[in-house]
């Protein structure tokens, strides 16, 4: 009974602080809907990012690889503050001196129109085919285990599992249908405080327990009793081989802080440059933080019960939660998992639907329709895209090398050719509309041959090195074949452009403090 009244208070309390939020807020604009008015400040932005990227697929697909892998995964998490820290001081101003509202936008000022129509579908298959339903999955896996729905409900486990996805995916759509990108925010930051508490308290009690009261006498005895489990370095043969921190990992992390829609909207929704700058850079902090919550688990699931789990890895983070945490508070911790799952759903859900809306059905569809006639069509594709992933989710399981690790792998399809893009966009002035296509067709072609046709024997990570400098080398040679024919102008926007003062400090420390813990977790 304890479990389900925290559950439902917490539950409840977020929605009703995001209603009272948005009361007055207009959200039949364009900006108002998908751009949350451009009002939101550093602390939204940053509550808003984390939980957008951190949610069961990391809960579960993370603790589940660190319980079997050990602290060398740590690097997906460390290495983004590095990737936040260029995002901020680099790529913000240029959106925001463009007052973007989609990065698709910049493609079609650099490039041109064909080129952001296919970057925008691209994304919207990335978005339906991978994220959305391995979040759901994920969410679910986590919820079946501490409610026992099947039991309830008298079911298979299966089919509880499906019934929790389609219960989150309908919560997740209301949110993103009605509130547009403020609610999200709002909702995102509220359950971005709860992920921080609860998701702490899991380790806390663990080690307080394996500890006899003292947590730090706790985690010795875990590092005691399997040290190698808090090597970050690993062997070339590892699941994430410190070499990969060299050749595609920074690439991704690059795309994902600083290029990924359903991330950097929240800064493109910022009231001025300062904002956004303090958005990317807080949320730098809590990811180097994060690993506490999303690795550290995973280790001490090891200590208890060693390769036990090994064959159901995504199973272990909710056995632990469960003989961890009091019932009193495994309501609360379900209600922030639910947060997490409603967080990274729906605030992909209103990304999907800002590009559709502004890059697809505003650019070709009907280049005449009204802001009004843009939310509509902006909730419609919401809800479409809602009902397809509830109906792949559950094809994602039994994934060999866990569910996060998929993920990974199946975002190299569409993430690497879309950032070899926009950099040279950035950096290489000659690169044209014509090579922008050819990368985007090389990239997308060579990472499916290499990685699930032939199964090349390397670390996808390492390929996705290769694949973005053959990118670049192709886009280079055919735009010297056909080079740009108009000068490139680009749209000046309505935004202050005043950078926050504290930017460059805390981004020197930020980069700093990652490299001391390679240094020190790799001795």
């Amino acid at each position: 009974m304890l479990t389900v009244i925290s559950f439902v208070g917490f539950t409840l309390f977020v929605a009703f602080f995001s209603w009272y939020k948005l009361r007055k807020e207009n959200l039949r604009s364009k900006d108002g809907y998908f751009l949350g008015g451009r009002s939101l400040t550093g602390g939204v932005i940053a509550g808003s990012m984390l939980l957008t990227n951190i949610s069961t697929e990391h809960l579960i697909g993370m603790n589940g690889s660190a319980y079997k892998n050990g602290m060398i995964i740590i690097a997906w998490e460390v290495t983004s503050a590095i990737a936040l820290v260029i995002a901020a001081l680099y790529f913000l101003p240029i959106y925001l001196r463009m007052g973007l509202a989609t990065i698709p936008q910049y493609l079609a000022v650099r490039y041109d129109d064909t080129t952001k129509t296919v970057v925008s579908l691209l994304l919207m298959l990335s978005f339906v085919f991978t994220l959305l339903p391995i979040v759901l999955y994920t969410g679910a896996i986590n919820l079946e285990s501490i409610f026992n729905v099947s039991e309830v409900f008298q079911i298979s486990q299966t089919e509880g599992i499906w019934l929790t996805v389609i219960t989150i995916g309908v919560i997740g759509s209301i949110y993103a249908i009605l509130g547009g990108l403020k609610a999200v925010a709002y909702s995102d930051m509220i359950n971005a405080i709860g992920l921080m508490i609860g998701g702490l308290l899991v380790p806390a009690f663990a080690l307080w327990d394996i500890g006899n009261g003292n947590m730090m006498t706790g985690l010795g005895k875990v590092y005691e009793a399997v040290p190698e489990k808090f090597n970050v370095i690993g062997a070339e043969d590892s699941v994430l081989p410190f070499s990969t921190l060299f050749t595609g990992l920074m690439i991704n992390q690059l795309y994902f802080w600083g290029m990924n829609q359903t991330i950097i909207q929240r800064a493109l929704g910022a009231k001025n440059m300062a904002e956004a700058q303090k958005g990317l850079l807080y949320t730098g902090i809590f990811k180097i933080l994060i690993p506490l919550i999303i690795v550290l688990p995973g280790v001490i699931a090891f200590y208890y019960y060693g390769e036990q789990y090994f064959g159901d890895q995504d199973f272990i983070y909710p056995v632990l939660v469960k003989k961890v945490l009091p019932l009193s508070l495994i309501g609360f911790f379900a209600a922030v998992v639910l947060g997490a799952v409603l967080s990274t759903f729906n605030s992909v859900l209103n990304s999907a639907a800002t590009i559709f809306s502004l890059d697809i059905y505003k650019k070709i569809i009907q280049p005449s329709a009204s802001d009004s006639k843009l939310v509509k069509v902006g909730k419609l594709s919401s809800l479409i895209l809602a009902v397809i992933s509830i109906l792949i989710a559950p094809m994602v399981a039994n994934a060999p090398e866990g569910l996060y690790q998929l993920m990974q792998q199946l975002n190299g399809i569409f993430f690497i050719p879309i950032a070899s893009v926009l950099i040279a966009g950035f950096f290489i002035p000659k690169v044209s509309a014509a090579g922008a296509k050819a990368g985007l067709a090389v990239g997308f072609s060579f990472y499916i041959l290499t990685t699930f046709w032939l199964q090349v024997d390397l670390h996808f990570i390492h390929i996705w090195g290769i694949e973005f400098l053959l990118n670049l080398a192709v886009m280079y040679l055919v735009s010297m074949k056909y080079p740009s024919q108009t000068p490139i102008s680009m749209p000046r926007g309505p935004l202050n452009l005043e950078e926050w003062k504290y930017a460059k400090p805390l981004s020197i420390a930020l980069c700093l403090v990652t490299v001391l813990i390679y240094w020190f977790l790799g001795r």
